[in-house]
């Protein structure tokens, strides 16, 4: 039997997260766990917190890797937590740490991730229409280079599908 595929989900935090992006993020975090994924997550709230509760609930492990350096301030459904204490730069450790990311809306913050698995060829797959970052990038590239095409998918339950079929290891 082989590693489980690490799934980073990414985008909005919870002042910007609305209801209805964070009913997406649940699902995709739910389908995660229906693929036996691993779920990994910068491990606060919004996109964040609704991924890490679909896929516990969904009887995945939920992997939590926070910027703060106090485990506390990790969302409750987190089976693990990884507290950096690096702050920002700690968009690094999520990025490389996965094996393909799902981008659920999302600002500045998602975009270092995003950039940061693009510059070392991790699949990235946009959520469409859940706003921000994931509607600006589906189906572009993030520059002239052409390295990764973002793959742009409609449903939490497509990008989760294609995010298993591309991953890398």
């Amino acid at each position: 039997m082989g590693r489980r595929k690490q799934v980073l989900v990414i985008g909005f935090g919870k002042e910007q997260c609305s209801e209805s992006v964070y009913q997406l993020a649940y699902k995709v975090g739910l389908e995660v766990a229906k693929h036996d994924g691993i779920l990994l997550s910068g491990g606060l709230g919004g996109v964040m917190e609704a991924a890490s509760r679909g896929a516990k609930e969904g009887g995945s492990l939920v992997v939590g890797i926070i910027p703060q350096d106090d485990k506390a301030s990790a969302n409750s459904y987190c089976d693990v937590v990884i507290a950096t204490g690096f702050g920002s730069a700690r968009d690094f450790i999520t990025a490389y740490s996965a094996d393909v990311v799902i981008i659920v809306g999302g600002g500045a913050g998602t975009l270092i991730e995003t950039a940061a698995a693009y510059q070392k060829r991790i699949p990235l797959i946009a959520l469409r229409g859940s706003g921000g970052v994931a509607d600006r990038l589906a189906g572009s590239y993030l520059d002239d280079r052409s390295i990764e095409r973002v793959i742009g998918e409609s449903s939490p339950e497509a990008a989760v599908s294609a995010a298993f079929k591309v991953a890398s290891y």
